[in-house]
């Protein structure tokens, strides 16, 4: 009898937080209203998706898969949609739009990346849920690529984007954001090192942190440091820029020796 791979666990499917009801109907209200000939299906992802958001410090991640590739004037109509949205819902600290077409979706050449994000990760709210089209996925290496491949220069472009905001007259609340961001973004990518035949798939950002530690236990202090910057609260970090380059130049060296 061959036995069956073990697949990543579904897409949350829960229920949502109250707290997050009014805004949820605002978003897909809004977005029908606005630009409800473009969307082929809207998605939720992360923390409200999954129905653990903190109210005043989760964000709100949406993906949208449109019919066709927006135009100009469609861009900015979503990104005036995106803001108001986020204006009148302070329960969240912002709202992310994250935009692909159903084409890219479902072409074969994005099955690790499209076909992976909107199985595992998204909950769709309206329209067609695309990922009835996929199988649930099995634990690799190449999805880990597929999504964090781009990390080294995400990265850099993050820590240039904390030194402006570091500059006189700082905001010291969207200093703290971009922080968290960036040190959840690059807990994320460890996966990128991930041995090809590993069966677990992290779901946390501890957990992430325990796989990475594993194999590289000599980074437990950088580690440390970014968890520590990934949570709720913290100050702005003068050394956080510098930090994060240092570990992005790493991250690329291991790459380049795996390759």
């Amino acid at each position: 009898m061959t036995a069956t791979p073990r697949t990543i666990p579904p897409a949350p499917r829960g229920p949502f937080q109250p707290a997050y009801l009014g805004l949820i109907d605002d978003l897909r209200a809004a977005l029908l209203a606005q630009a409800g000939e473009l969307l082929d299906g809207i998605y939720l992802y992360g923390s409200v998706a999954r129905g653990a958001a903190t109210q005043g410090v989760s964000d709100l991640d949406v993906t949208l898969i449109l019919r066709h590739r927006p135009s100009p004037r469609d861009t900015s109509m979503l990104e005036a949609l995106r803001l108001a949205l986020a204006a009148r819902h302070p329960e969240v600290s912002k709202i992310d739009f994250d935009i692909g077409t159903r084409i890219d979706a479902l072409a074969p050449r994005n099955l690790h990346s499209w076909g992976y994000w909107l199985k595992h990760h998204c909950r769709c709210i309206w329209g067609n849920d695309l990922a009835l089209c996929f199988a649930p996925f099995p634990p690799s290496r190449t999805i880990a690529l597929a999504v964090n491949g781009d990390a080294v220069e995400v990265l850099e472009r993050q820590a240039r984007e904390i030194e402006q905001l570091l500059e006189p007259a700082p905001d010291a609340a969207k200093i703290v954001r971009r922080q968290r961001e960036a040190a959840r973004k690059l807990l994320r990518a460890t996966s990128v090192l991930r041995a090809e035949n590993e069966p677990s798939w992290p779901q946390t950002l501890e957990q992430h942190a325990a796989l990475f530690l594993g194999s590289y236990p000599a980074m437990r202090e950088q580690i440390d440091f970014f968890m520590d910057h990934a949570g709720a609260g913290g100050e702005p970090d003068a050394q956080f820029p510098a930090r994060l380059r240092v570990f992005a130049g790493w991250l690329q060296l291991q790459l380049q020796a795996q390759s």
